[in-house]
């Protein structure tokens, strides 16, 4: 299996992208322990070139690149990464089949 990533996500994170001061290597998105249900997930730039295990998704000839450290990979398998815009906002979120539980606020998840 994979991270899929939509292609509106690929939109936003080049659009993003270049409109910080500078020009990220990529994104890079995992889990970190915290929050209600006990996982939440991580989305930063990464100005840097991506560490030695890191799994890299390349898309548009390597314009847009996506980070995932091999521990959040592990969580992170099967997942579609989205951008979303409701009335509470908008921002990437996961799509993912492995979550068991969700706190109320949405901004946490249970494995």
């Amino acid at each position: 299996m994979a991270i899929e990533v939509t292609e509106r996500a690929i939109a936003e994170i080049k659009k993003a992208g270049a409109q910080r001061g500078t020009i990220p290597k990529g994104l890079r998105v995992g889990i970190r322990g915290g929050g209600c249900t006990g996982f939440s997930y991580l989305f930063e730039w990464s100005d840097t070139e991506p560490r030695p295990e890191d799994k890299v998704l390349s898309f548009e000839d390597g314009a847009v690149r996506v980070f995932v450290d091999p521990k959040s990979f592990i969580y992170l398998d099967g997942s579609t990464l989205e951008y979303a815009t409701s009335m509470m906002g908008r921002g990437f979120k996961f799509t993912n089949p492995q979550v068991k539980g969700t706190c109320g606020c949405g901004e946490s998840v249970q494995f």
